[in-house]
Order: structure tokens, then sequence, then C-alpha cells
């Protein structure tokens, strides 16, 4: 019993435009499931598996409205590389965004639809993670979400501390969930949200169940066709659990 961080989420204006942007950016591979989907995973992956969260874009006409709460971290492996990074994705159409951040060793940076992304520092670095170094979530209380996801997905949590708090698969690979301090309040849907997926030998509603018992919430769409769960955390963060597999 349990579930697996699968995937990220992304709405996007234009998936197949915004799509191609960032498997430019990951070194990942383009494929769509159906019209106003668009998918993204590594070359010759096995999905699922710890050793990466893939990323979906699914065409939506909703606005962007402030800040993104959820957001990935790129990494990078040297002083080069990360000049390197910086450039290719300037190039591609990524513009760099001010969000309070303050003089610090990352690079800020929005993708062409806005959303808010870093190049991490290369002097903090992150091995085994893939393009993807972790995903972060802005919070208010860091602990209490690291230990909700830590228990809703068997991973381990790496450090706690006021500010922040990081986990990983137990299996150390692929990338850390990282959940930040910040004063802002949650406004409106996440246009960035995580997707859980039980174990095939699972049953849905039970794992929906084990997860409203460790704190999470139902969201109604009033939408009988989808055939997963859609809930949100202690915070009021929208996530998916999909169908068993």
């Amino acid at each position: 019993m349990g579930a697996r961080l699968v995937q990220i989420t992304m709405k996007a204006h234009d998936d197949a435009t915004l799509g191609a942007f960032w498997a430019e950016v990951l070194g990942w591979e383009v494929s769509s499931e159906g019209p106003g989907v668009t998918n993204l995973e590594p070359a010759n992956f096995g999905y699922p598996d710890p050793a990466a969260a893939c990323v979906d874009l699914i065409k939506s006409a909703e606005p962007k409205v402030g800040k993104n709460r959820v957001h990935v971290d790129l990494a990078t492996t040297s002083a080069g590389h990360h000049a390197e990074l910086v450039a290719k994705v300037l190039g591609l159409g990524a513009k760099r965004v001010d969000v309070g951040q303050g003089d610090v060793s990352w690079t800020v940076l929005a993708d062409p639809e806005g959303n808010e992304f870093c190049v991490l520092d290369w002097r903090d670095p992150t091995p085994g993670t893939g393009p993807i170094a972790s995903v972060a979530v802005d919070c208010a209380d860091p602990e209490a979400m690291a230990r909700f996801y830590s228990e809703a997905m068997g991973w381990t949590v790496h450090k706690t501390n006021d500010q922040s708090a990081a986990l990983r698969s137990a299996a150390g690979v692929g990338p850390y969930l990282q959940f930040l301090r910040t004063p802002d309040a949650k406004n409106g849907w996440n246009r960035v949200h995580l997707d859980l997926r039980p174990y095939p030998e699972d049953d849905l509603e039970v794992e929906a169940g084990r997860l409203r018992k460790l704190g999470a919430t139902d969201i109604d769409l009033d939408d009988s066709d989808i055939r997963w769960k859609v809930l949100a955390d202690p915070e009021g963060n929208e996530f998916c659990l999909l169908t068993p597999g």
C-alpha cells in the first residue's frame, strides 16, 4: 500500500509549444496521449520509476495569476554548466525574473508562459537526480508537509528545519521534494501540481482513504468521467491520485 510521485502536471495555454521548450531544457522525449496533452519523459524510460518524475502539460485557458506555489529546480554540475544552461534556456525563450529572492547563488527564471523555475548553484550538488534536482513547494509549515508526503509516499526525510524540509524516494534516486516556508497565502488553483500513483496491487478507493486519514481532503470537480481522484494536501495544494499501475 502506498503511492509514488510519478509526474508533475503543468497547465499551459499551448501545451505543444511549452512542451517543446521543456523537452529541450531537460533533454527528454515528447509524446502525446491525446489532444491538449503533451507528455515528457527521459529516453528509454520505464514508467513509473523513482529515477525521474515525468512532466505532463495540459492545455488550459486559465490565466496565470501570481507566483506559482510549485516549481522545479534544475541541477548543474559546474560553474560552466550553470552558465551554459542559463544561456540555453534564455535562448529558448525563458526570462530572468525577480520573485524577491535577493542576492542568491542560484538563478531564477520563468519559462515562455511565465512559470518560475530555478537553475541551482553547482556547489550544492544533487547527485543522481537527473536534470530536475528538486520539485519545490511553497508552504506555511515545511515540517508538517514533509511528514504528510513522507507518510503518503514512503519517502525519506533528509533535512528539516523551521524554513525548509526535503525528502527523496527511499531508493535514493530521482528528484528531491522540497517544502519552503513562505508568507504568501495560496490563492486559487495551483498551475503546477503533483500526480501520485498507487502500486498495481493497490485499490484506488482504499489508497484515497489512507491519504484522507493522513490529512488529505477531497476536491469535488463535479465530473464523473475521470477515473482518478483529485485531492488536496493539508495546506490545500491540489494533487491527483491516479489509477493503480
